[in-house]
């Protein structure tokens, strides 16, 4: 029994041609990735490309389009762990979730040359470089536009400071506080700031507020004794 089938030299061209496709326009995409030093350059979006081209256009040899929808499938799923691992969350802040989007589609660049789609693979290029260059002047039009607290969905957090051996107390201070106000808690964040000073961090269910309700409660809460500072926070980074 043969290791190695013999080569055919019109396969070979067909693979070459798909790995090719998928490399020069992942490359593009990385490019444009590389040059605003995301953590996810040139070199990750081009080999995500042709390692999907590769993989579905196995699958298309090895069973056809059965094959190639197989082995499509399992990229799609799988891109997603390599995705996750670009993201990083810290408190209500996530970074990253653009890069590992474009991630994502470039393995769409390359499932699409793995089965001969090479127009298709090309209009999508088009959209995730206008999605990543063209749309960012809009977006930073709108993150520049005042809030309205009332009726923008975000994140809100009240912090408070207070000392270590208080926390139970302030604990459940903060909670009620936030509960006559009708804003729920979903849940309390406990952080050491120092030896002596202990942070809390309540994340409200609310998506939105009325600031000056918000202030209110503040000033309550820094009208105790057990308080040494309070404040409150929104943020859309989510």
């Amino acid at each position: 029994m043969a290791m190695f089938h013999p080569i055919d030299l019109g396969e070979l061209f067909d693979f070459t041609l798909k790995v090719a496709i998928a490399f020069v326009l992942a490359t593009a995409i990385g490019a444009e990735r590389q040059y605003r030093q995301r953590s996810a350059g040139l070199r990750t979006n081009v080999l995500v490309a042709v390692g999907a081209a590769s993989f579905v256009s196995l699958g298309m040899h090895l069973n056809g389009q059965a094959g190639a929808s197989q082995i499509a499938a399992y990229v799609v799923s799988g891109i997603g762990f390599l995705g996750a691992g670009v993201i990083m969350k810290e408190g209500s802040h996530v970074w990253g979730l653009n890069t590992a989007a474009t991630l994502w589609c470039s393995a769409a660049v390359g499932a699409l040359c793995g089965v001969n789609l090479a127009a298709e693979a090309g209009v999508l290029t088009v959209a995730i470089l206008a999605g990543n260059t063209l749309l960012r002047p809009l977006v930073n039009r709108i993150n520049r536009t005042p809030m309205d607290e009332q009726s923008a969905e975000a994140t809100y957090e009240v912090h408070v400071l207070t000392q270590a051996e208080h926390v139970g107390e302030v604990r459940d201070l903060l909670a009620e506080q936030l509960e006559s106000a009708s804003y729920p808690v979903r849940e309390i964040e406990v952080s050491e700031r120092s030896e002596d000073v202990t942070e809390l961090a309540a994340t409200l269910v609310s998506t939105a507020v009325h600031p000056e309700e918000m202030d209110a409660v503040v000033a309550a809460l820094e009208a105790s004794p057990l308080i040494s500072h309070a404040s409150w926070s929104s943020s859309t980074a989510d």
